[in-house]
């Protein structure tokens, strides 16, 4: 599959702080591609720079090998943070007014129907549920056609339900052979919708691959956790352990030896979960942060 994105030793400066330091990645066409990191790691500013908004301090951006101009303006789509809507418009009456600013769009019909808007396009902007104005900014964000569509945390603030129908929005866009570039601060949702991601902390990255190969390569077994109440005792055996939401964690590719080795050690084995190693665990081991959720 081409690159349709090439970042080559990117950099940007503020005054005496590098908030993006020399990085360089590629990102294949049709796919989505995460950009995970702690608050103040630089990935949104490495984002707006991939859209076009800031321009680097040095380094280059390439679009199907050329570097981003009008033209590519023209063909991404941005669903920022924060959108303001103009009030006392209807959905419909949105749609079309932000048809106008494009040389090229999408058919208002098909557009409503991938984003699923059909029963809400009479009503006022301002009446929209969180998940309703998602769906909107999200079909604003395709409605030029875009080769690649930047979502920055898209889903923040929605409700469980309506995010993962978010995430069905997502993958249906995916479908139609658009490139996905997301920042999240959810580990589950880049681990639902990613096929590719990249760890940054301090402005550079610490981490890049595919999700299930990063697990494979940073984690050998499966993560037991145990309630809190057994971090004293655990203190002082000479098991590795760390702490994660109220729970004490330990990695293990023996889970028999190790129930053995805790009931040796009068441990309780009262609210004992074993489970695979996620994205959050891969993103708390690579930078010692936890994502906000």
């Amino acid at each position: 599959m081409p690159n349709i994105l090439e970042i080559i030793n990117l950099t940007k400066r503020y005054s005496d702080n590098t908030a993006v330091d020399d990085i360089s990645f590629n990102v294949d066409q049709g796919i989505c591609f995460g950009l995970l990191g702690p608050n103040g790691a630089g990935k949104t500013t490495t984002i707006e720079m991939m859209e076009g908004i800031l321009k680097p301090t040095s380094g280059a951006i390439r679009y199907f090998g050329r570097s981003i101009d009008e033209d590519y303006r023209q063909e991404v789509g941005i669903q920022f943070q924060h959108t303001a809507i103009q009030d006392f418009l209807t959905v419909k009456e949105t749609l079309s007014m932000f048809a106008n600013f494009y040389h090229k769009t999408i058919p208002i019909d098909e557009l409503i129907e991938t984003c699923a808007l059909e029963s809400i396009l009479d009503r006022d902007t301002r009446k929209l549920s969180g998940g309703q104005r998602q769906r909107l900014l999200l079909a604003l964000a395709i409605l030029n056609d875009p080769k690649i569509v930047f979502l920055d945390e898209p889903t923040t603030g929605l409700d469980p339900q309506a995010r993962r129908n978010f995430w069905q929005l997502v993958n249906r866009i995916k479908q139609q052979n658009k490139t996905v570039i997301l920042t999240t601060h959810y580990m589950d949702e880049a681990e639902s919708l990613c096929d590719e991601i990249v760890v940054m902390d301090d402005g550079k990255i610490i981490e890049q691959g595919v999700p299930e190969q990063l697990l494979k390569q940073h984690f050998s077994g499966v993560i037991v956790s145990l309630p809190q109440s057994n971090l004293e005792m655990l203190k002082e055996s000479e098991i590795e352990f760390s702490q994660k939401n109220n729970q004490v964690e330990i990695v293990t590719s023996e889970v028999d030896a190790l129930i053995r080795q805790l009931l040796e050690l009068n441990f309780s084995l009262e609210g004992l979960q074993v489970r695979s190693p996620n994205l959050e665990d891969l993103f708390i081991k690579l930078t010692g942060h936890q994502l906000r959720g």
